[in-house]
């Protein structure tokens, strides 16, 4: 195998390098995400059940204690409950926006392999064919269509293996872009069910006030 690839050039190396770099950031963010699964389920709504009961501490206690993104969220919006809306509701988005970014760490790392995999496999195409032709004008034109044929192959080598690369690439990184989507998806589900939760308590504290 190794003697078939370095027959593609000095290419096959970073695009061999993309491979790998490629299965490792699909690897760990499966991991993550993996991890993550149920995590914040149904936490906006005891959060707030518990704040129904002033219970304070322990809805702080139980979105610490949670290590998830809808967790952290709500953590954050805690600490701005007693404000006007309007601060919470900015706090949330902001938190919300922070959380996306950190479940798409290396998504775009993934995206740049699968475009320029494909890239550094005809560049290395354009060099086998250039040398191939320098080839034919050494011998003169007196080709043999062995050495020819070869020579192609070998050019076209590394336009195989980046389409290899890039393909399942491409289909890593629209998987994980899904699977990011539907994640903020439920944080925003989430964090829409707490301050529906929270102002309606409001609203009852002021009714029983009046």
């Amino acid at each position: 195998m190794f003697e078939f690839l370095s027959k593609g050039g000095v290419l096959v190396i970073p695009i061999l390098t993309c491979s790998v770099l490629a299965v490792a950031i699909f690897l760990e963010r499966l991991i993550r995400f993996g991890r993550m699964r149920n995590r914040g389920s149904g936490l906006a709504r005891k959060t707030v059940d518990l704040l129904h009961r002033d219970k304070e501490e322990e809805a702080q206690n139980l979105v610490a204690a949670n290590n998830s993104p809808m967790g952290r969220v709500l953590a954050r919006a805690l600490e701005v409950r007693d404000q006007d809306r309007e601060t919470l509701e900015t706090v949330i988005v902001h938190s919300i926006e922070e959380e996306v970014r950190d479940l798409s760490t290396y998504l775009q790392v993934l995206a740049t392999i699968g475009n320029i995999a494909p890239l550094l496999g005809l560049l290395g195409t354009v060099i086998g064919m250039i040398k191939a032709f320098m080839v034919i004008q050494q011998m003169g034109g007196k080709v043999n269509a062995a050495v020819l044929a070869g020579g192609i192959w070998e050019a076209m080598l590394t336009t195989a293996l980046g389409l290899a690369v890039a393909l399942p690439t491409m289909v890593a990184h629209s998987y994980l872009v899904a699977r990011v989507d539907k994640y903020e998806a439920q944080i925003q589900d989430g964090a829409v069910a707490f301050m529906a939760g929270l102002f309606k308590k409001s609203r009852s504290q002021t009714d029983r006030s009046e």
